[in-house]
């Protein structure tokens, strides 16, 4: 478009017009990567658009034998996906299976339209997960993500998974009217466990946190959900009284898992070994906690088959082989190409409960949501086994 028709247009067409070529422009970038990596450009310069950090290399690694395999069968429905845009994090998690290996994230428009490429294909779940999903832009960038799921995507679910340190309310102000679920990292109620873990952030109470969080939840008509990853350190907790007080609608409890590249062996960048436990540890904690309805347990055979996990190129990770094979990116070759080397156990999904209730029904109105969820403050457990 030349500039004389652009500047006599009206000024939010403009901006409409403007926006949408930052998009294209952004397109352009991802696709002129492999011709910016041959080139040996000077690190100084940079492709227009995107952000700092290292440039990507959309094309995956040959897959493996198993996965050529694959090419052939149908490809499984996106149901639900996570989505993990983002691998920088302020805590350091020791066990952490998901680490800063980049902290490239994609522009914007180009997340939203891989978004809109899932939902074409069949996502009825989001969710938006990290490293720490709120330290991008100080929740804006995650925000604007939720809000485009719900108003414009219409997703029936659409949920966040954090440390919960980063948080404010007036996150919830602005966004909380287009979030589902929210569910907070928390692996013991022992401040000093917490540190030896990993999750100690000097004079913070990272427990006392968590109860703040929970009242906005309940304030802002957002589901309330705990995830505990069981090691070493918090196996012979007995986190009973701590959870029955904070009434999650759900309370996911994984066994501590490794992942080679990630927090095992020589490109790592976590040493987990000293955190793992065994299946029977595990099960012993499942038994001390049995009456609490609202449990969900994962086990490393469940965790590793069962997720859908989408990586900050928007590449697919396969599990089953112990490290995370990345498929190439649906922004690059579509959903259908890609998702077929993503190891994905549609059963086991079913199995653990992955397509369970989803909540929130469509609409973004938070007065829709407590008339929807007028008990979900005080009944425990909308998510069923």
């Amino acid at each position: 478009m030349h500039l004389g028709v652009l500047l006599r247009l009206p000024l939010a067409l403009s901006r409409a017009v403007l926006a949408a070529l930052r998009g294209r422009l952004g397109a352009l970038c991802w696709s002129l990567a492999p011709l910016y990596l041959s080139l040996s450009l000077p690190l100084s310069l940079s492709l227009p658009g995107w952000r700092r950090g290292p440039v990507p290399s959309p094309a995956a690694p040959p897959p493996p034998r198993r996965q050529r395999e694959q090419r052939d069968e149908a490809a499984p429905t996106p149901t639900s996906v996570n989505y993990h845009f983002t691998r920088q994090c302020n805590y350091k998690c020791g066990f952490c299976f998901h680490t800063a290996k980049t902290s490239f994230v994609l522009p914007l428009e180009e997340a939203k339209r891989g978004l809109e490429m899932l939902k074409e294909a069949g996502m009825e779940k989001i969710n938006f997960s990290g490293g720490e999903p709120f330290l991008q832009d100080r929740g804006e960038f995650v925000g604007q993500l939720v809000q485009f799921c719900k108003e414009e995507l219409k997703l029936p679910s659409v949920s966040i998974v954090s440390n919960g340190s980063l948080i404010r309310e007036r996150w919830f102000k602005k966004y909380g009217k287009y979030l589902d679920i929210l569910a907070i990292s928390c692996d013991s109620f022992n401040e000093e466990v917490n540190v030896l873990i990993g999750r100690g952030q000097g004079k913070k109470n990272h427990v006392e946190n968590l109860h703040k969080l929970r009242q906005w939840c309940r304030e802002y008509a957002v589901a309330f959900k705990i995830n505990s990853v069981i090691n070493r350190f918090n196996v012979e907790e007995d986190m009973n009284e701590q959870i029955m007080a904070l009434n999650p609608v759900r309370w996911k409890v994984f066994q501590c898992l490794l992942i080679e590249g990630e927090n095992s062996g020589d490109d790592a960048l976590r040493e987990a070994e000293k955190f793992v436990i065994s299946d029977e540890d595990f099960e012993q904690f499942l038994d001390r906690h049995k009456d609490i309805s609202c449990l969900v347990p994962e086990s490393n055979q469940k965790m590793r088959d069962s997720y859908l996990i989408l990586d900050e190129y928007m590449r697919f990770l396969n599990c089953r082989n112990g490290r995370k094979e990345p498929s190439n990116s649906i922004l690059d070759v579509g959903v259908e190409a890609a998702i077929k080397f993503s190891g994905f156990d549609e059963k086991m999904f079913l199995k653990r409960g992955g397509k369970s209730l989803w909540i929130g029904c469509c609409s973004s109105s938070v007065a829709h949501k407590r008339a929807n969820w007028k008990d979900f403050g005080s009944s425990p457990c909308l998510f069923q086994k």
